[in-house]
């Protein structure tokens, strides 16, 4: 997960970097944020490759265990909600380093949690703290040109992609080897040296709202009431992202059983395939020249949709599971690029709050995600997860057909 190459290139270019980052959006400053983004969601992450082995040390059901991602990804919601408005009122760079000293305390209280209650409060409060990423996602769109916003938030949303993808891989391979509790304490410890990198490169960045925090959070409630564009945005990327859910929260239970019978480590390398889907959507703003916005979604929409077939005829084999599971990704992820690069577009100077309207949807759409494909494994197994996840791709679908056109016609006569 950690390039270390990379990070010491970024850190001997550190002047440059400050001043191309006075007039502009430089590529290291872009790379800095989509390594680091990558590096703090993964924290939301780890715990689900590892849900069995929790379950079997605390012996509880699959389904209680299940709710330690539900409260982690509530927790983020939360978190989405209440800390990353905070980013139009508040010196930026000082907000991450108080966040970032918050998400360490948290880890080490999953790490050395005892009792059930607090692997639930540790879990929400991980969720909580670990939305660094979605203050970076407002600066690339808030310092790019318009040339490049779409390539620039591409590569961010890549970074945190790849982050949430990846840690499922390191977290199963470490959760195999030396037990869950290592993972949480290796991730305190990632932390620590990222506080140090951002202390040490990020450049700060003066905030643009001078009211109360309570005008802040109403400012917030107004966006979400009047940006149609913004709530189609909402709307179609929770959808996407509670489809995947769906299937990272069951996938462990489901290798578990027969023909697969594999544990922690195999089911986090599908983390691997995902990246690849990941990768290609990174390049979607590219594509979004050719064809356009709306095509763009289209397409990504029709992709995650026609992953669940995979999944579903093919989900008893190895190869249909990881056909699925990248086709997936690289719908989530071009749908998502294409709906911040959507919304970002409004001349609007709140580009944090705009950010917090659509990620706490996204979240609350991935948490019900969850949520639901425990109830559905549950019941109907493999089955109901994989009726669960298309049902959503498809209701996402069915709104951009119905509401795309007629939002941006409204939009562009306004």
């Amino acid at each position: 997960m950690l390039d270390v190459n990379l990070f010491i290139k970024i850190m001997t270019n550190i002047n440059s970097m400050q001043e191309d980052a006075a007039s502009g959006l430089s590529r290291t400053l872009v790379w800095l944020m989509a390594i680091i983004s990558g590096l703090v969601v993964a924290n939301n992450y780890y715990n689900q490759p590892l849900l069995a082995l929790i379950a079997s040390e605390f012996n509880i059901a699959e389904s209680a265990a299940g709710k330690i991602s539900v409260l982690t990804q509530i927790g983020y919601a939360a978190g989405l909600l209440l800390v990353v408005p905070l980013g139009d009122k508040l010196l930026r760079k000082r907000l991450i380093l108080i966040d970032l000293i918050l998400v360490i305390a948290s880890l080490l209280w999953m790490t050395f949690a005892r009792e059930l209650w607090m692997l639930y409060v540790a879990s929400l409060l991980i969720g909580a703290t670990s939305v660094i990423p979605q203050l970076f996602v407002p600066i690339a769109a808030q310092l790019s040109n318009d040339r490049e916003k779409s390539t620039n938030i591409g590569l961010v949303m890549s970074g945190l992609l790849l982050g949430i993808l990846l840690s499922r891989f390191f977290g199963g391979i470490v959760g195999e080897l030396w037990g869950w509790r290592s993972m949480f304490g290796i991730a305190a410890g990632i932390m620590v040296f990222v506080w140090f990198v951002i202390y040490k490169m990020l450049p700060e960045m003066h905030p643009n709202f001078k009211g109360s925090y309570k005008q802040l959070m109403l400012s917030v409630v107004e966006l979400a009431r009047t940006q149609p564009v913004l709530q189609l945005a909402s709307f179609r990327g929770a959808m996407a992202f509670g489809s995947m859910s769906a299937v990272f929260t069951t996938l462990v239970f489901h290798m578990e059983q027969p023909p697969f019978s594999v544990g922690a480590s195999v089911v986090g390398s599908f983390g691997l395939a995902g990246a690849v889907g990941a990768l290609a959507a990174a390049k979607v703003g590219k594509l979004q020249s050719a064809i356009g916005t709306y095509r763009t979604i289209l397409y990504s929409l029709l992709v995650l949709i026609g992953s669940w077939g995979f999944t579903y005829f093919a989900g008893e084999t190895y190869w249909g599971l990881i056909v699925g599971v990248i086709l997936l990704d690289l719908g989530v992820q071009g749908s998502h690029i294409m709906n911040q690069t959507d919304y970002f577009a409004l001349k609007i100077e709140a580009v944090n709050r705009l950010n917090t309207v659509y990620m706490v949807c996204y979240f609350i759409g991935g948490s019900l995600g969850t949520w639901l494909a425990s109830i559905a494994w549950q019941y109907a197994q493999w089955e109901g997860v994989c009726a669960v996840g298309a049902t959503f791709g498809l209701l996402g679908l069915v709104a951009h057909l119905l509401f795309s056109r007629k939002v941006r016609l409204a939009a562009a006569n306004t």
